[in-house]
């Protein structure tokens, strides 16, 4: 029995280290990666469907997850509400709603709802960036914690960047627009510890050939991540121009490299040693080694790409390659280490629109992607392209990036908030 009880732990232990909470942008480890292993190979509108429910309104943001609560952040349904949204996720019923009504004009793409920033938590605290309305701290309960006031978040396309939970911080990408700046909070308590002014490129800096008359096309709207280099942690953000490494306790900038166009979607993502920052609409890729100090464009940037196609969605990167979507639906497969490209295919759902906004998520060996039709393609993480299957739930527009956590699945499309789980299939392996 001693045997016995000794191994059944072992496996206990074993399918814990499996089941992650998915606690902010980009996960646990904030890569796009999942130590999910028990997830569902085939799903439809009906099929594997353990939930769904109505949202007030449309939205990008993606859900955050932690143990039995699903958070989303989002807009109305009342004129000016900003709301985080609290699920129980047995059911998907909604526990609270809280957040602030906004009176101020507050310009935003006609693509890109408010509140587009997803919430971050490290399972006593969420927290939330609403823009010009601030950012706020609620408990598991929806008690309001703190709020600061940050300013006015002004950009014609709006905002996107998701807080960042580190030690008792928080950081926050404040931008983009002519206020932008990076910033750090004490968590537990709102108080602002360092902020660092972040300069803003324009369009005449691109060296690219594209012109869009220096409106509307600059700006990052990055989430900011965590490295370990060098014996020492860094905050890395890709900016308008250039990738940067800040020291999480004092907001001072330790290195840059140049190399990016002035306009940035995509968040960075460490794999392997590296930073990946790509760039958005035409802009180049390049890939970084941190660890370095000053102006780093000539001894740590491995490469730097040419004119690439629109990159929205984040990467993955895995055994020596990253993978991308872009907009207009393809997927890509580039060598980490020189930039070769090993592959670049269109990937079809089975909805009439197959652009993407989502980052991809790596499970395994396996990449999921959403499309605008709410299609998950899944991929085969390896330099042989390969689809893997399609899963449809019916035609809904999605924006939001998949998210994974103790078997399930969850989507957020403008409609509904889907939980797919493993209830009819075997579980792909």
């Amino acid at each position: 029995m001693r045997v016995t009880g000794f191994f059944l732990g072992i496996i206990l232990l074993s399918c814990a280290a499996q089941a992650d909470n998915w606690p902010e942008w980009r996960g646990p480890t904030r890569d796009g990666v999942s130590a999910e292993r028990n997830l569902p190979a085939t799903w439809s509108a009906t099929e594997n469907v353990k939930w769904k429910v109505p949202l007030p309104g449309p939205g990008n943001s993606t859900p955050i997850v932690w143990e039995d609560r699903v958070f989303i952040t989002q807009a109305g349904p009342a004129e000016g509400q900003r709301q985080l949204i609290c699920f129980d996720r047995k059911d998907g019923k909604q526990l609270w709603a809280k957040g602030v009504i906004y009176s101020g004009k507050e310009e935003s793409h006609e693509a890109n709802p408010q509140c587009s920033s997803s919430p971050a938590t490290d399972g006593r605290r969420v927290i939330a960036w609403f823009g010009s309305a601030g950012i706020f701290c609620y408990d598991q309960r929806g008690v309001e914690l703190w709020k600061r006031d940050l300013g006015k978040q002004h950009h014609e396309w709006g905002y996107a960047a998701s807080p960042v939970l580190y030690k008792n911080l928080v950081f926050l990408n404040f931008g983009p627009g002519e206020n932008s700046f990076l910033a750090a909070f004490n968590k537990n308590t709102g108080q602002e510890m360092w902020r660092v002014k972040v300069e803003e490129k324009h369009d005449k800096d691109r060296n690219d050939g594209f012109n869009a008359q220096d409106k509307g096309v600059t700006g990052s709207w990055s989430t900011p991540i965590i490295v370990r280099a060098n014996g020492r942690d860094e905050l890395v953000l890709t900016l308008g121009g250039k990738m940067s490494g800040f020291d999480p306790a004092t907001g001072k900038e330790l290195w840059f490299c140049r190399g990016l166009n002035p306009l940035i979607y995509t968040s960075p993502v460490f794999g392997e040693g590296l930073v990946v920052g790509n760039g958005g609409f035409h802009g180049p890729d390049m890939v970084v080694r941190p660890g370095g100090s000053g102006d780093v464009t000539a001894t740590h940037k491995l490469w730097e790409g040419e004119r690439t196609a629109n990159r929205l969605g984040s990467c993955v990167v895995k055994d020596g390659y990253f993978y991308l979507p872009t907009m207009p639906g393809m997927a890509e497969c580039i060598e980490l280490k020189t930039g070769k490209k090993i592959w670049d295919e269109r990937i079809r759902g089975q909805g009439p629109k197959n652009d993407t906004w989502s980052s991809m998520v790596l499970a395994g060996d396996t990449i999921y992607v959403l499309n605008q039709s709410g299609d998950t393609i899944m991929l085969r993480a390896s330099p042989k392209f390969e689809i893997i299957g399609v899963n449809s739930i019916g035609n809904e527009l999605c924006n939001a990036s998949p998210v994974f956590s103790n078997g399930d699945l969850f989507i957020r499309t403008h409609a509904n908030l889907w939980c797919i789980g493993r209830t009819t299939r075997t579980a792909l392996k």
